[in-house]
């Protein structure tokens, strides 16, 4: 086994964006390189050259840097690495461990039905194994695997398994379009990158008999094994999206904190006792190999959404205002004072599950000619509150503080000189400030607006009033 520091790499295909599976892999191979101060490496795996693109490789990228998970190698592109695998194929060969095969397809198939026939296994029977053939036009290089015995390993996380080598056939590590297997290129690509950990999905606990054949064929030290059980829905079932599982950057765009999703990818199979919610630093200091279970991990996108609202809930102000801007922006509200920006996010984080909620939320605080709420307005904005908003108007204009604190002292002096309660006098300026009958607190809400906004505002509903007294007297 390697002994060398620790190396980790995170290897998707781009053939579509990364999801909540890839993603915990990804963060589980970040976490360990990490914790030990190793390397994480990412490899962007594209030799599937019909299904790969430009765009599925940029989200992937993106995704990992809005996730935080930096990478101190790469990317590395396996289509610019031909020549390096094509070296190792001739090593191979040359030591007598590969060999060309010339078996066309419609004679595998042929002989694959037969073997079925006997009830045999459907693998390659080795006609060209020792022919001592040369490259030809439709040739192939296959992998001259033991016949018998078994290729055993212990995983980090499952314990000891081992396959019956009698099931395994040569397998193809050079196609005829000289193009390497996926296989192939995979090993070639750990060895020469220093790999120690091969952390993955359970799903290729199968291809990792292949991977130490072709090892041990080259002579190469093997790196450490360790696969991660798959992800399923609450009700047990493969996890899709009908569970709500999507795509990293929907995640995003849905308005929830990167760390969010870290703290529930993380989660997902992996514990640390009872702690639920953990920052970076914690999470690079206490994960482990050990801790990840045996069985299969559930994603909940409803826990997910109320993990989110708390840390919406409890983060500082400042990054949750960086966030909000950019969702502002896309509902069209330009040249945002950040100020004012930071004082609506004051007022409603502890109201908002994602950014989308907040930047829904906040419209009233940017827009200048929002509508009421009908049902607010036709209860609250009356002829018979006019001369109260009048008189308060006249007050707030009149304040030399214009806080929260010092409208408090407004509104409680007004309430016993009119010996009338809050709520008679709160709500129909909250549908005049908002728009509604539901928002955070009246004196915060009027902090923030500022006191020229306030005053427009109170004018305006004064206005609807007005508007509303000629319509009934008419």
């Amino acid at each position: 086994m390697v002994s060398e520091k620790i190396v980790t790499r995170f290897p998707p295909s781009p053939t579509g964006y990364l999801h909540i599976g890839g993603a915990r892999t990804a963060l589980f191979n970040w976490l360990f390189a990490r914790k030990a101060h190793g390397k994480f490496i990412l490899r962007i795996e594209d030799t599937d050259r019909e299904r790969s693109t430009e765009e599925a490789t940029k989200a992937i990228v993106d995704s990992l840097k809005w996730l935080g998970l930096d990478w101190d190698e790469g990317p590395y592109f396996q289509s610019d690495r031909y020549h390096i695998y094509r070296d190792f194929i001739d090593r191979l060969l040359a030591s007598g461990k590969a060999y060309y095969c010339h078996c066309t397809s419609e004679e595998l198939e042929k002989r694959r039905e037969l073997a079925k026939a006997k009830g045999l296994k459907p693998k390659y029977d080795g006609k060209c194994r020792d022919l001592g053939l040369g490259p030809g036009p439709n040739a192939v290089v296959r992998l001259k695997s033991p016949p018998s015995g078994k290729t055993a390993f212990r995983d980090l996380i499952k314990g000891p398994i081992s396959f019956n080598n009698d099931e395994l056939d040569d397998l193809v590590l050079w196609r005829s379009d000289q193009s390497p297997t996926y296989h192939l290129a995979v090993v070639v690509d750990d060895i020469t990158m220093g790999l120690t950990h091969i952390i993955r999905g359970d799903d290729h606990v199968n291809n990792t008999p292949r991977q130490i054949l072709i090892y041990q064929a080259l002579g190469d030290p093997l790196p450490y094994y360790a696969h991660v059980p798959m992800i399923l829905g609450p009700d047990r079932t493969r996890l899709s999206k009908r569970h709500g599982a999507t795509s990293v950057l929907a995640y995003r765009d849905m308005g929830y904190l990167p760390h969010a999703l870290v703290n529930a990818l993380a989660r997902i199979g992996w514990s640390y006792g009872d702690q639920e919610k953990f920052t970076m630093e914690e999470l690079i200091e206490k994960f482990s190999l050990e801790n990840v279970g045996k069985s299969a991990g559930i994603f909940n996108a409803e826990k997910l959404l109320d993990l989110n609202a708390r840390y919406i809930r409890e983060s500082d102000t400042l990054p949750i205002t960086n966030a909000l801007i950019p969702f502002l922006e896309k509902d069209g509200f330009q040249n945002l004072d950040e100020k004012q920006v930071a004082g609506a996010v004051e007022t409603l984080k502890g109201r908002s599950k994602t950014l989308v909620d907040m930047a829904k939320a906040a419209r009233f605080y940017f827009l200048e000619d929002f509508p009421y709420d009908p049902k607010a307005a036709d209860k609250f904005l009356i002829p018979e509150v006019a001369a109260m908003m009048r008189e308060i108007e006249s007050r707030l204009e009149n304040a030399t503080e214009f806080t929260r604190e010092g409208m408090e002292s407004i509104f409680l002096a007004f309430l016993e000189e009119k010996k009338i309660k809050l709520g008679d006098i709160a709500q129909p300026l909250r549908v005049a400030l908002t728009g509604s009958g539901v928002s955070p607190g009246l004196f915060e809400v009027m902090e923030v607006l500022g006191r020229e906004k306030v005053l427009a505002r109170i004018e305006r509903a004064l206005a609807h009033i007005a508007q509303r007294k000629k319509g009934e007297n008419s």
